[in-house]
Parts: structure tokens; C-alpha cells; sequence
């Protein structure tokens, strides 16, 4: 586990979703942790929708001056460079999404390669337009490494169809995950479900987690 966690992925791929889930079971291990929201390309849905289901928890929510609105400019908070450089806090933070959104975290990968304790995951979503297969995908994650300058460490599967998905949609996705793996030479960290959603079968490291409300 490591102090500096990066959920990134195209748009759509679910990655806030994750980061809010991944944010609440780090504190609930007892651990002082900050979730920082830099989606500077999509203000609808963002982490900082559950800011209230955090901050009750003991999460400490950094967003973005105009987040929850329908204006969208790269403004960074001062916080997020600080959460970036306090050593006593884990940092979970939601990047957004594809290329433009990894532009942002640019600004923060010296501080980051300097401290060499991070993970930066790759959120794939096979049912979303522009990654139906590993090679899109592959491509995707490319892109964002070079705006980022920061490499991928792991993939997790969020493959899913909203609240319309099916055992079966999921399961159908973890050969494309596989796929994605070995092409980037990077591990499937695990596959996520909706935690609503019965097991029909056994899909290895597979991690239900709770869906996270959109607020308009």
C-alpha cells in the first residue's frame, strides 16, 4: 500500500467511483487519509459528490474552486500540493479523465517521483466507447502517461454498464483485463462489481463496492 495512490482512465471509466470507495476502506483501516478531486474535465460527476459520505467518515475532501458547477477551469488548489508533500497523510486522488485531464497532474509528478511511493492505476471501463478493446485501451493509457509523465503501475477492471449491469457483463470483461495486462505489462490489480449484483461464478479478485450517487 502505498502513501500516494492515482486513479486515472478515460472519461467514464468509473475511476471517481473507485477512488471514493478505495478512499473510505483506507480509512477505515485507521489510517489519516485525504481524497484530492482534480477533475478538471468533467464538473458533473466528480468524488467531490460524496463529499458528505467522506467527510463524515474522517476523509479530508480537496475539489477543485468550481466543482459541482458548470464551470470548468484548471485551478488547482494550494491543498493539493500540500497533500502531495505531507508525508503523514495517504493520498488518494482522482485525476481526470484521458489525456487533458492528466495535464494537471503533470503538475505534481517532480514532487511524486521525488517521494517514490505511489501507485497510479489505470481505471478501464471495455463498455465505454473509446476502450471496447485492449488496444484502444492500451492506447488510452499511453496518452495519459505521456501528459502526465508518469507511468502506470496497475490496472483495475470497472467494467460495467451502470445501474443496468449484469454478472455476465462483468464476467465477460476479464479477458479483455487479461488482454490489457499482458500487453502492458501491467497487473490486474482486481475487477469491480456493484455490490447489489449476485455471483453467478468466480471472477479472481473481484472487490464489490458501493455506487456512488450522481448530483446535478
Amino acid at each position: 500500500m502505498k502513501r500516494i495512490t492515482l486513479f486515472c482512465g478515460h472519461y467514464g471509466s468509473g475511476k471517481s467511483n473507485i477512488a471514493v470507495n478505495y478512499a473510505l476502506s483506507l480509512k477505515n483501516k485507521g489510517l489519516p487519509v485525504a481524497l484530492a478531486d482534480i477533475d478538471i474535465v468533467n464538473p458533473y460527476f466528480r468524488s467531490a459528490d460524496s463529499r458528505e459520505e467522506l467527510e463524515s467518515a474522517g476523509v479530508k475532501v480537496i475539489t477543485l474552486p468550481f466543482a459541482n458547477s458548470n464551470v470548468d477551469l484548471p485551478a488547482i488548489p494550494s491543498e493539493v500540493y500540500g497533500l502531495v508533500q505531507n508525508k503523514n497523510t495517504y493520498a488518494v486522488m482522482d485525476i481526470g479523465g484521458d489525456d487533458r485531464g492528466a495535464l494537471a497532474l503533470g503538475r505534481f509528478t517532480p514532487y511524486i517521483k521525488e517521494e517514490n511511493d505511489y501507485e497510479m492505476i489505470f481505471v478501464v471501463n471495455f463498455y465505454r466507447p473509446l476502450t471496447k478493446t485492449a488496444i484502444d485501451a492500451l492506447s488510452v493509457m499511453k496518452e495519459i502517461e505521456a501528459a502526465a509523465n508518469l507511468r502506470f503501475t496497475g490496472i483495475v477492471n470497472n467494467s460495467n454498464l451502470g445501474e443496468e449491469t449484469t454478472f455476465s457483463d462483468v464476467f465477460r470483461s476479464v479477458d479483455l483485463a487479461e488482454e490489457l495486462s499482458r500487453l502492458s505489462s501491467l497487473p490486474v490489480l482486481f475487477t469491480v462489481m456493484d455490490e447489489r449484483i449476485k455471483e453467478e461464478e468466480k471472477i479472481e479478485n473481484l472487490i464489490k463496492i458501493k455506487l456512488q450517487k450522481k448530483i446535478f
